[in-house]
């Protein structure tokens, strides 16, 4: 039996708030194997941001364990895992190449070779022509391209994602989806993918991860058996769809 590249095994979280205990995960099981490319969904507050947290090594889980390519998840660790979320976090202070190139500097790469992997990153992401320009000059889907670029510069083999594309318009989320499959079809990244999208996890996901309502628990696991690219408008998408609208539907209520 082949080793899963990142297995949770029953792992459960609560917060303390001033309200009281909060319960955010309960007893997660979940395995994802090398170059997959795996989103979760659920009702908001069902703990799915915590879980890839806990999978990045930057929240401990109170009980179960987590382990990467068989390895304990003790804290962050960029060589395995590299994270992107919903806001870019980019250095108002440094260009997009400077953004890109951020991570090897900090891992001691020669400055001559982290700007050459960073240029490399610019063209399959349409950058080419922004290299020099600050955040403040680039479109809210630049600095995410931005961000992911940060990420696959320093080449660690996972990739999560955390609603990286949830705050642009509905075009630019489908064209940054667009990207994302060609930068996964091309490196064969592990991406694990946090969105509330239907639509995108259908276009982009080989298996689908549906949570349940607080706490969060893995209420069915879907495998898309089907082929890249896809046409979202026909039959096949549109019933895969429905599926997840079925499984998630009666949770989002309770979560009202």
């Amino acid at each position: 039996m082949v080793r899963p590249l990142v297995d949770v095994e029953h792992v459960s979280k609560r917060y303390d708030t001033s309200s009281g205990a909060v319960e955010a995960l309960a007893d997660v099981s979940l395995a994802v194997s090398a170059r997959e490319f795996c989103s979760i969904i659920g009702p908001s507050g069902c703990g799915k941001s915590t879980l890839l947290s806990m999978i990045g090594g930057l929240v401990a889980p109170d009980r179960g364990a987590i382990r990467v390519d068989g390895r304990p998840v003790t804290g962050p660790d960029p060589r395995t895992v590299a994270m992107v979320f919903q806001d870019a976090g980019l250095l108002p202070w440094r260009s997009a190449l400077d953004n890109i190139a951020f991570g090897l500097e900090l891992r001691g790469v020669p400055a001559a070779e982290r700007r050459r992997i960073a240029r490399d990153l610019l063209d399959p992401l349409g950058l080419r022509d922004f290299a020099e320009k600050y955040p403040r000059e680039l479109s809210g889907g630049m600095r995410q391209r931005v961000a992911i670029a940060r990420a696959l510069a320093v080449d660690s083999p996972i990739l999560l994602m955390d609603e990286p594309f949830g705050a642009l318009d509905e075009q630019t989320r489908r064209l940054m989806g667009e990207w994302l499959l060609g930068i996964w079809t091309r490196a064969r990244k592990t991406v694990v993918l946090v969105t509330h999208s239907l639509h995108e996890a259908v276009a982009l996901s080989t298996r689908v991860v549906v949570m349940t309502a607080r706490p969060g628990r893995v209420k069915s696991v879907i495998d898309l058996p089907l082929q890249y690219p896809r046409d979202l408008e026909s039959p096949e998408v549109a019933s895969f769809r429905a599926k997840l609208w079925g499984e998630i539907r009666d949770e989002s209520l309770r979560a009202l």
